[in-house]
């Protein structure tokens, strides 16, 4: 019982009378002001006496009755003569301190009470203040040192250097009608101007805002950072009960908070990271660890999509979570994220692949394949950029990341790829042995992939490698400069006497994807081939003539017609994809080198965990 709740038993200071009298007996016959023990009437002493025994048969009571009671009997009665006695004499001593306090208290005046109390919360409070600039709780204080690169030159061109400002010029159009119309939500409709949210991401909302930061970081719109930071401060939330997708909720909110954090150092950043990576765990609790696609995060109840070949996991979804689950560790001390991620390594390397394939669907109960079809586009692309990207992320220690990449890059060449009868090379899709000859507007990506990749590779397939990714930059380059818009189509296909061209309606539309700039980004940064800036531009000019609209930008629903028909959907990755890589194509090699930074599959550039970081972070603390 608090000693407050005992102060109206014995009156108060200006009382008319005593406990156990009537007003005015007793020595004096006034009020009673709070004296010693030895002041107390009989009846007080009996109060006391049951006060004080009630505490201690509360102490000795948790003895027996606590959940663990069988643990502090053997510790109190059962250890070793010498060590038995040393505990009872903690207990007795502990006792009798708490007596000693009790007896104190109920001699205070209520006013010392609470001035008692108030310090007290005062102390809480400057602890609490202590914490938080320390770092996040549960976190363990790190030095943050800005990784190489995260700001760069102005470009030294004039020409190159409009042309970039033009695309901070769209990155800002896009942001401002975000804010004006959607603010919080997370994503925008531009004709409607209005909020637009997808159940990828459940009840979770700003995924502009997160996605966006690192791009209005290196941009240097400092002040529409420092909006998104505040709001990510006050309000991203992820104590919600709702289904979420665990591949998008990781590569665009963790991904994007991870890139913020290395960029500007701000704790909250890191803070968030952790908290929704530890959110994601349940997806894990399979009989293999392979993880579900789908995740309750309040429930921690996981399943997958109903159409995906009987109960599969998708293998671009489980495996693009490896670099920002490893940056988890980094950043949280806590080895369990890069443990669940390593699992799927172990797991894939324990499967056969039909002709060195990886087929994109795995059951996450059985641990074998579902139905074997192959795609680098859609259900399999980011799989393999993040065997590459983990292997050059661990600067370059990953050797089992490295082998599987290169192995499964030879698969490719031999099963996959193709050249048309124009001379197109184009990466086709594998269904039970059969060719499709269909590539995605996804499957782009690749071309810079190879290209990253062509360091690495064995010295005489160096030069191959970058050729490689050349011709796919080609490719889909002719699949855009083939329409009437000058954008290129969600696939094209290889058949029919037709090249690089769409045939099916449901083929025809183009939303604001990033991967075909992204792959001429790449290879304008490893050749310096004018040619890969120019399509750039063209491709800038496309968005600007065909998805501007007064509300931001807005996709297409044919690329082949005269007319626009607008799907009036701003998606988060043209702000965080899209406008990236533009503006980085047109600047200078020193912002977020490849060297020191490689990207996520929603373009949010991650630090290389150089051998030495750990060392050199002991050292500066």
């Amino acid at each position: 019982m608090p000693a407050a709740s005992l102060l109206p038993l014995f009156g108060s200071a200006a009382g008319p009378g005593t406990l156990g009298g009537p007003a005015g007996s007793g020595a004096g016959g006034g009020g009673r002001k709070a004296a010693g023990p030895g002041a107390f009437r009989l009846t007080e002493k009996f109060v006391l006496l049951l006060v004080f025994s009630a505490f201690i048969t509360l102490c000795f009571g948790a003895i027996f009755f606590l959940p663990d009671s069988s643990k502090l009997l053997s510790g109190v009665f059962f250890h070793s003569a010498a060590g038995g006695a040393g505990s009872l004499e903690r207990i007795r001593a502990d006792h009798e301190r708490a007596l000693r306090e009790a007896k104190e208290t109920l001699q205070k005046l209520p006013e010392e009470i609470r001035r008692d109390i108030r310090q007290d919360k005062e102390k809480l409070l400057q602890d609490a203040r202590g914490r938080k600039e320390a770092g996040a709780p549960g976190l363990p204080q790190r030095l943050f040192r800005q990784p190489v690169g995260a700001v760069g030159q102005e470009p030294a061109d004039p020409d190159v250097r409009q042309r970039r400002e033009k695309i901070k010029e769209m990155m800002k159009h896009a942001w401002d009608n975000y804010k004006r119309y959607a603010w919080g939500l997370n994503e925008l409709k531009p004709i409607s101007k209005q909020g637009h949210s997808s159940n990828l991401f459940g009840n979770i909302q700003g995924a502009t805002i997160v996605d966006a930061l690192d791009t209005l970081y290196i941009m240097e719109m400092k002040e529409e950072f420092k909006e998104a930071k505040e709001w990510v401060e006050k309000n991203l939330d992820f104590n919600v009960n709702a289904e979420i997708s665990v591949f998008e909720v990781n590569i665009r909110f963790v991904g994007g908070l991870l890139s913020a954090y290395y960029l500007s150092g701000e704790e909250v950043f890191r803070k968030k990271a952790v908290e929704l990576g530890e959110k994601l765990l349940p997806a894990f609790n399979t009989p293999t660890g392979i993880p579900w696609a789908l995740l309750n995060i309040k429930s921690g109840i996981g399943r997958n999509w109903p159409w995906a070949s009987g109960g599969s996991s998708i293998l671009a979804e489980f495996g693009t979570l490896h670099l920002e689950f490893v940056h988890l560790s980094h950043l949280s001390g806590n080895p369990v994220f890069a443990e669940k991620v390593m699992n799927i390594r172990k797991v894939l390397s324990r499967l056969d692949k039909p002709e060195g394939l990886y087929p994109n669907y795995l059951n996450p109960s059985s641990g074998q394949w579902g139905q074997h079809h192959v795609s680098i586009g859609g259900l399999g692309d980011s799989f393999y950029e993040y065997l590459l990207k983990a292997w050059l992320m661990s600067d370059k220690t990953d050797e089992d990341g490295k082998k599987m990449y290169y192995d499964a890059v030879q698969a490719i060449e031999t099963h996959l790829i193709r050249k048309s009868s124009g001379g197109l090379t184009y990466i086709a899709e594998w269904k039970g042995g059969l060719l499709e000859h269909k590539m995605g507007h996804l499957t782009c990506f690749a071309g810079g992939m190879f290209a990253l990749g062509a360091d690495g590779a064995p010295s005489d397939k160096t030069g191959h490698h970058i050729e490689l990714g050349a011709k796919i930059a080609r490719t889909c380059h002719e699949s855009y400069d083939r329409t009437r818009m000058k954008l290129g189509p969600e696939a094209f296909r290889f058949d029919g006497g037709v090249e690089a061209i769409a045939t099916r309606q449901n083929e025809k539309y183009y939303i604001l994807r990033p991967e075909v700039i992204e792959t001429y980004m790449y290879m304008w940064r490893l050749t310096h081939d004018p040619k890969y800036r120019e399509w750039g531009w063209e491709a800038v000019e496309a968005l600007e003539k065909h998805c501007r609209v007064d509300g931001g930008y807005s996709g297409i629903r044919d690329v082949y017609n005269n007319h626009e028909s607008h799907d009036d959907v701003q998606q988060s990755f043209f702000l965080s994809e899209t406008l990236k890589y533009l503006y980085l194509l047109f600047s200078e090699d020193d912002l977020l080198p490849f060297e020191h930074w490689v990207f996520n599959t929603e373009a949010h550039p991650l630090p290389v965990l150089h051998k030495d970081d750990g060392n050199k972070e002991e050292n500066q603390k």
